[in-house]
C-alpha cells in the first residue's frame, strides 16, 4: 500500500516527533537518491510551453540560454566598453569550451541519472573541444570563412538548436513517466 504525502507533510511529521529538521531533510535526500522514496509531481506540465515555463524543470535551460545571451552581449559591447573585456574572456570561455558539449550531452542523455554531474562536466568540456573545430572546419568551406561573426552565429545556432532538442527530450521523459504512473494507478484501482 502506498503512503502518499507531500514532502512538507513528511518533514513536519518527523520534526514534531523531535527530530532535527536538517537531519530529516538529509535523510529524505538520501532515501530519494537510493530509490527508497519516490517523489512525484502531482501536476506535471502537459504541454511543451508549460514545461518551459516551469523553472523547477527548466532552470538548466534558462541558465544555459542566459549564458549564451550574455556571451553574445559581451562580444558586442566590448568594442564600445573595453573595460568589460575580462567579462568577455570569462563568458567566451564558457561559451566555447562548455556550452556546445553541454547541450549535446543534455540532448543525448536527457535523464538525470544516466550520467553523474562529474561525467556531464567532463564530457561537456571534451565534446566542446571536438565540436568547435568541426564548426570551424565546416565554415572554412563556406563563403563566409573563419571570422568572428560566422563563428559566433554558427555556434549560437548549433547551441540553441540542441538546447531546444534537449528540453523537448526531457519533456518527453516527463510525459512518459506521467503516463506510466497513470496507467499503473488505473491497474491498481481496478484490483
Amino acid at each position: 500500500m502506498k503512503n502518499i504525502q507531500t514532502i512538507e507533510e513528511y518533514v513536519t511529521r518527523r520534526v514534531k516527533r523531535g527530530e532535527k529538521k536538517l537531519k530529516v531533510i538529509r535523510e529524505l535526500y538520501e532515501k530519494v537518491s537510493v530509490g527508497k522514496i519516490r517523489i512525484e509531481d502531482p501536476s506535471p506540465p502537459t504541454t511543451f510551453p508549460q514545461y518551459l515555463k516551469r523553472l523547477d524543470y527548466t532552470l538548466w535551460f534558462w541558465t544555459t540560454l542566459l549564458l549564451i545571451i550574455l556571451a553574445l552581449l559581451s562580444i558586442a559591447v566590448t568594442d564600445l566598453l573595453p573595460a568589460l573585456l575580462p567579462m568577455r574572456y570569462v563568458l567566451g570561455t564558457i561559451y566555447v569550451l562548455f556550452i556546445p558539449g553541454y547541450v549535446l550531452i543534455e540532448a543525448l542523455y536527457p535523464e538525470e541519472k544516466s550520467l553523474s554531474p562529474l561525467e556531464r562536466l567532463a564530457l561537456s568540456i571534451g565534446l566542446s573541444l571536438a565540436i568547435i573545430p568541426l564548426i570551424g572546419l565546416i565554415l572554412n568551406y563556406t563563403p563566409w570563412g573563419i571570422r568572428l561573426a560566422p563563428i559566433v552565429v554558427s555556434t549560437t545556432v548549433y547551441s540553441i538548436a540542441l538546447l531546444i532538442t534537449a528540453a523537448y527530450r526531457k519533456y518527453s521523459l516527463i510525459q512518459l513517466a506521467w503516463e506510466k504512473a497513470r496507467a499503473q494507478s488505473r491497474r491498481t484501482s481496478k484490483v
